[in-house]
């Protein structure tokens, strides 16, 4: 289905090529436009992904669509719309194959026209076929830094992605994209903060207790956290919870 076709005939009719092609140009920046406006505002990463996918059944030609992140070198799954994709993902992710796996790790769009016909999984194929779903587009969410997630779009419908549906997802990853990595930065930062706050917490109950000076505290937690094999941060809010250092020989 092409992007006038979703914009309605009621909207083109009569007017000259050129009017129809201004038109859906500015159909097409007035909605990615609305889309940086509700990633820019979302709280962090999970309601990032959550406007992502949510976003994706109004622009584009599929019957569910899904956010897969890489964490550590594998995906996770953090958004959804439907069960069904939930369960796709689960499959791949158990088994270590797949266009999602694929396109993850080769940074590259997969497009899969009919799953009753495509033999690259075929046990993957049979699955997916099994739960309705005839065509699959995964693309790849990438930053400077590397690939960041997949955003995978799902119809009933073989041969449901067209090229401007296929175009259409390539501009909505690279937002998914910048808006994911901002959100896991800013999550990060935040985490890093937390974390120095209960470092210096723990390290004022240790100076206070023992009359040691903040290096000398500094220490004693590093130490504690390398003998027990604890994050640092783990270290300082047990002393902070129980006024006691872990256990350690």
């Amino acid at each position: 289905m092409g992007l006038d076709e979703r914009m309605g005939a009621g909207d083109i009719a009569g007017r000259p090529d050129g009017a129809i092609a201004s038109s859906e140009s500015r159909v097409v920046a007035d909605t990615f436009a609305r889309l940086a406006q509700e990633l820019h505002g979302s709280a962090g990463v999970e309601e990032t992904v959550q406007a992502v996918v949510e976003f994706a059944l109004q622009a584009l030609n599929c019957s569910y669509a899904g956010v897969a992140l890489a964490t550590r070198g594998r995906p996770e799954v953090p958004a959804v719309t439907d069960a069904v994709v939930g369960e796709i993902y689960q499959w791949q992710m158990a088994g270590g194959h797949g266009p999602l796996v694929e396109s993850m790790r080769e940074h590259s769009t997969i497009l899969i026209r009919d799953t009753a016909a495509d033999e690259r999984w075929p046990d993957w194929s049979a699955k997916v076929m099994s739960l309705g779903v005839r065509s699959v587009l995964d693309v790849p969410l990438t930053t400077a830094a590397g690939t960041v997630g997949v955003l995978g779009l799902y119809s009933e419908s073989p041969d449901a992605f067209g090229a401007d549906d296929e175009a259409v997802a390539h501009i909505l990853a690279r937002h998914a994209s910048v808006a994911v990595a901002t959100a896991r930065k800013e999550a990060n930062l935040a985490q890093a903060v937390d974390a120095r706050k209960l470092v210096g917490q723990a390290m004022g109950i240790l100076m206070e207790r023992y009359g040691i000076d903040g290096d000398r505290a500094f220490d004693v937690l590093r130490r504690y956290s390398q003998d027990t094999n604890t994050k640092l941060r783990d270290v300082a809010q047990q002393l902070i919870d129980t006024r006691r250092l872990p256990e350690h020989t």
